[in-house]
């Protein structure tokens, strides 16, 4: 916590600090709560793309590697 910011709740009433507070807690909430949707979705992505793989489908990693150079130099927008 920025010292400035600490300075400015240590001059406010106690009740508008416990607001404060319970606002800072609802917004650490709900990113989490969004982190955890992104992190799921990635994790389903991969859930998938491993599976394709283990099918036979896919793209090898040599293949792969081969395309890095060209991605690097004409990246999709």
């Amino acid at each position: 916590m920025k010292a400035e910011f600490r300075h400015k709740l240590a001059q406010l009433p106690f009740e508008e600090k416990i607001r404060m507070v319970g606002e800072l807690i609802r917004l650490r909430q709900q990113i989490k709560t969004e982190n955890g949707s992104e992190e799921a979705g990635l994790l389903a992505r991969l859930d998938k793309a491993a599976a394709e793989l283990d099918a036979g489908k896919g793209v090898s990693v040599a293949r792969v590697r081969d395309n890095i150079p060209e991605w690097a130099k004409n990246p999709k927008k």
